[in-house]
């Protein structure tokens, strides 16, 4: 029995080591200062976890352990895990509570836009989408927090735009677009105070650039971030898919077949290959109630 109980405590170890380890590769997103954190604590925690197990080890094959140590042993495991459980649970309510807080500014921001109405949210949603279906290569580079965020806010910038501009019932002319084209400067002024998200302005700087180069800051091809072409592959989608003030909406159909043509120039062509890949439903079931969409 004391022997089972050693090993059950050092099998939870191993697994605390592991699940610890996982949980340090996947918290370098927003909520956790958009970095890698705290180096030297994520180490210092590590080799704590090391060293509780090297005991527990040491205890089984080198000492001779009672009752009362094997069972010290088994729940001091018990404990760890829960103590990991529980920094697990709350880092994930601070980041759907952050994210929540997000949106809500994002709901204020379109308010000022009739055009958007949703948009933001839509385009947040078809990049989840879309980000399911990415192979892994590509998913491993991107950080989903991170992601989610940057789709949220890759308008944010039009923040700065005057409304008289941003509502106007027909197309813009050469000099208001001029102005319009400066909403991702306006978004990297808006987000610089913030260093949670450093990482994610350059794909909120480019998601307008093209593939061919003629994007609003010249960058072509791959030399543009990847999550900043997936995003303007899914911000196409849902501009085409929404009624504007200056256009009446399109069918899913009919947005397709628009991706498809500017695949290579305007998109990139192995994004817009997956995203025409994923089923209808899963790409209509990303509209929010308040996009007024065509069924």
């Amino acid at each position: 029995m004391i022997t089972l109980l050693i090993i059950m405590g050092s099998a939870i170890m191993i697994g605390n080591i592991i699940a610890y380890i996982r949980f340090i590769r996947n918290s370098t997103d927003i909520m956790l200062s958009g970095k890698h954190g705290e180096p030297i604590w994520e180490k210092i925690g590590l080799i704590l976890l090391v060293f509780f197990l090297t005991g527990y080890l040491g205890v089984a094959f080198a000492g001779k352990p009672d009752y009362l140590m094997a069972g010290i042993l088994f729940f001091g495991a018990i404990f760890v895990s829960l103590a990991l459980i529980l920094m697990y649970y709350l880092v994930d309510t601070l980041k759907d509570r952050s994210l929540e807080v997000t949106e809500t500014l994002v709901g204020v921001i379109e308010a000022r836009d009739s055009n958007l109405n949703g948009h933001s949210r839509n385009v947040q949603m078809l990049c989840k989408c879309l980000y399911r279906h990415l192979p892994v290569q590509i998913r491993e580079g991107i950080n989903p927090v991170n992601f989610e965020y940057a789709a949220l806010l890759h308008d944010v910038g039009k923040l700065g735009v005057p409304e008289a501009i941003l509502n106007k019932p027909g197309k813009l002319n050469a000099q208001e677009w001029d102005v319009m084209k400066q909403h991702p400067k306006i978004a990297m002024d808006l987000l610089k105070p913030i260093p949670s998200f450093d990482e994610i302005k350059d794909w909120i700087l480019y998601h307008h650039e093209r593939i061919d180069g003629n994007g609003y800051y010249g960058l072509p091809g791959k030399d543009i971030p990847t999550a900043a072409r997936i995003i303007a592959v899914c911000d196409t989608y849902s501009a085409i898919t929404m009624r504007r003030s200056y256009k009446d909406r399109r069918t899913y159909e009919e947005a397709v077949e628009i991706i498809k043509d500017v695949s290579g120039t305007q998109l990139d062509p192995d994004i817009v290959k997956i995203f025409i890949s994923i089923p209808r439903e899963e790409l209509e079931a990303c509209t929010p109630h308040t996009v007024d969409f065509m069924s």
